[in-house]
């Protein structure tokens, strides 16, 4: 057998032959798979959306005239909805119909002479905040007919289509204006923003591209004069492109503020739900740069639009930097007043994507948290709660403490609201989310049911003559948003026009006459001069609507 040393001996040999015949190709093995992870690791982006975003840059502070994309800071985090796609809502664009000539009427109305039930807003240049609960405003006259949505009770997530890369066009015809709400330029390659000259070019990859220049108001109501313009300019290849001193890897929106904002159904319908289209696709990772700007706005809203950027707002008239951006979006895409079109986006948005965004964004219980009066059935003495917003100027409830009584006879906890209460509006938006209905006059101070749970109810009193443009405003969106709606036109008899015009009068005898006279009429009749006095027992079994709903 041979002694134990030349046993360990042979033993040590034979390893050596093993090692060397094995251990170099695995060690090669081992190095090539290396260098494979590493380079793969390298190529390809990181997490599962992360080849439908724009890399962030970052570039040396060292390096003069350039500034790095600064995130805003911002606690919030990216929870998606996880709800199934087969809740998505609906639409057929081919039956849109579009009446734009009211809206500019009024419009031209509004920016012509102080309305009466309007709160009075400051130059843009202070940073001043009009009433969180804006409840007095006045809506846009634009009525837009879509056919209804397959309603749901809960809602997919904010889009299921994710943002991927633009590709540049072919030729040099960046700007869309066919739409009768908007115009929109999409540019995608090398763009450039000059804020100081309200200017952003177009440098085209091809080398036929002819030079073009458009300008156009940057928001969701282009017949509005009075909104900003911002210039687009297609540039050929003879002609110089100014030299960056920004440069940015994500993309970039450019829009104007001012127009009817503060009025929150025009900061809802004509900036807010348009922004929400344009912006959220790009899952944050998009700067917003805004012309016309309204610190108000920002400070209000600012809850909102940090769900929508992650980086600074860029007062674009008083930057003076030459921005470099692959992509930018000039102007708000816009379907319809307070209203998304499924069928119109990419993404297959709806209005409650949008209502669970914003209820989202200030951190109100998710989606399948039911009314508060259904989360607690199990409490015997609880009563389902409206919330009465009491209009302060116009269209005002004169008999306030009697709707009250009936209110509360009827079963309600009531929560009445004064028009003019100083909260904050994530205080105002957790007292409407503590509320299974909302119940008011028509006017803006309705818009904020987007902070209502789905399940709850709107309650809506139509004025005399008004009772066209009811479901437009407030009764569609409404539905869409997966809310329920109950509308009660008042009687002459419940109109403090009666009293003034008597019953012989057009304005009581004929309302749609007036109607065609123009919108001028129709406002200083029907919308300012008039006040309410609610017959509870007529209005009774339309509450009892409403009661039946929230059960």
């Amino acid at each position: 057998m041979g002694s134990p040393k030349a046993a360990r001996s042979k033993a040590g040999q034979l390893g050596g032959i093993w090692r060397r015949r094995i251990g170099a190709p695995f060690a090669a093995l081992l190095v090539a798979a290396v260098l494979v992870l590493v380079v793969f690791t390298g190529r390809f982006p990181q997490g599962p959306d992360a080849s439908s975003r724009f890399t962030p840059v970052h570039v040396d502070d060292s390096t003069p005239g350039i500034v790095r994309d600064r995130p805003v800071a911002s606690t919030d985090q990216d929870l998606e909805l996880e709800i199934s796609d087969s809740s998505k809502q609906q639409g057929e664009g081919n039956d849109q119909k579009i009446e734009l000539d009211e809206s500019s009427m009024e419009a031209m109305e509004e920016q012509k002479q102080p309305r009466e039930d309007t709160p009075e807003t400051k130059p843009a240049s202070q940073d001043t905040t009009p009433a969180n609960s804006d409840l007095d405003g006045e809506e846009g006259m634009t009525t837009t007919t879509a056919p209804a949505q397959e309603e749901s009770s809960e809602a997919g997530g904010s889009g299921s289509a994710p943002y991927t890369k633009c590709t540049p066009p072919l030729n040099s015809t960046v700007c869309d204006l066919s739409n009768p709400r908007f115009d929109i330029c999409e540019l995608c390659g090398d763009a450039r923003t000059i804020g100081q000259s309200s200017t952003v070019m177009y440098v085209p990859r091809t080398q036929t591209s002819d030079s073009e220049e458009w300008s156009i108001r940057a928001q969701s109501r282009k017949n509005l004069p009075w909104i900003k313009e911002v210039t687009v300019k297609s540039l050929n290849t003879s002609q110089p492109a100014p030299r960056c001193t920004s440069k940015h890897a994500m993309p970039a929106i450019v829009f104007a503020l001012g127009g009817l904002t503060a009025n929150v159904w025009h900061d809802f319908s004509d900036v807010l739900v348009p922004l929400f289209l344009t912006a959220r696709q790009f899952d944050r990772d998009v700067q917003l740069l805004v012309t016309n700007n309204q610190p108000w706005f920002s400070k209000k809203y600012m809850t909102i639009l940090s769900k929508l950027t992650r980086y600074d707002i860029i007062d674009f008239d008083s930057d003076d930097q030459v921005r470099c951006y692959p992509h930018v979006i000039v102007g708000l895409r816009s379907h319809g007043d307070l209203g998304i079109y499924p069928n119109l986006s990419p993404q297959n948005y709806t209005m409650m994507d949008f209502r669970l965004f914003v209820r989202e964004a200030y951190g109100l219980p998710a989606a399948k948290v039911a009314i508060p009066y259904k989360a607690d059935r199990d409490d015997p003495d609880k009563k389902p709660r409206i919330m009465l917003i009491d209009r302060g100027k116009t269209r005002r409830f004169i008999n306030a403490p009697y709707i009250v009584q009936g209110l509360e006879w009827f079963g309600f906890e009531v929560v009445k609201v004064d028009p003019k209460m100083d909260s904050s509006l994530d205080e105002f938006a957790r007292l409407v989310d503590s509320c299974d209905a909302i119940m008011g006059a028509h006017g803006a101070g309705l818009t904020n049911m987007v902070f209502l749970r789905s399940g709850g109810v709107v309650v809506h009193i139509v004025p005399y003559g008004i009772e066209f443009m009811a479901d437009g405003f407030y009764g569609k969106p409404a539905r869409d948003m997966g809310l329920g709606h109950v509308k009660y036109g008042i009687s002459p008899e419940e109109s403090t026009l009666l009293e003034k015009y008597g019953w012989n009068h057009t304005v009581i005898k004929d309302p749609e006459a007036i109607r065609s006279s123009g919108w001028d009429k129709v406002g200083e009749v029907y919308m300012s001069k008039q006040d309410i006095v609610l017959n509870m027992t007529r209005f009774g079994p339309i509450l009892l609507k409403a009661i039946d709903f929230i059960m």
